[in-house]
């Protein structure tokens, strides 16, 4: 793992901009993960900047179509936000560790939060516009 969180079609959902901004966040982390300690505050502001566009499409997206697990999800992406914000005040005073361990956390928390939140979200939209599930082709998922 280069940079510690690999694009991976098990987090393909079968939303066009769901998956691009996936995409982004996997390649937002990765710099977190591979930048040297000086560089990390400014990886840490790219982050934020990503995630606050990126969660408030998908938070926009659950208000306009009343998905029914909105308040879980959008919960989880303040969450993460509010702790970005900390984190970087604390890399700003010298602390790089407490910036690692939260790219480490992002690292794990990511696939889950895709696995379960987003996937229900990408579901309820798809469904809604075109009446049924997505379709997706997972080619790194497919045994020959």
């Amino acid at each position: 793992m280069v940079n510690g969180l690999p694009w991976t079609d098990a987090l393909l959902l079968g939303h066009a901009a769901m998956d691009r901004a996936h995409r982004e966040f996997v390649d937002v982390v990765g710099a977190m993960t591979r930048c040297p300690d000086a560089a990390l505050p400014a990886r840490l502001r790219d982050f934020i900047a990503h995630a606050q566009a990126h969660f408030g499409e998908e938070d926009r997206a659950m208000a306009e179509t009343a998905f029914p697990a909105a308040e879980c999800h959008v919960d989880e992406h303040a969450a993460v936000l509010r702790s970005a914000h900390e984190v970087l005040e604390r890399v700003g005073a010298g602390d790089v560790e407490i910036g690692r361990e939260f790219v480490a956390e992002l690292v794990r928390w990511f696939p889950s939060h895709v696995a379960q939140l987003d996937s229900a979200l990408a579901h309820w939209q798809v469904k809604r516009r075109h009446g049924g599930a997505p379709v997706v082709v997972r080619r790194d998922l497919v045994r020959g």
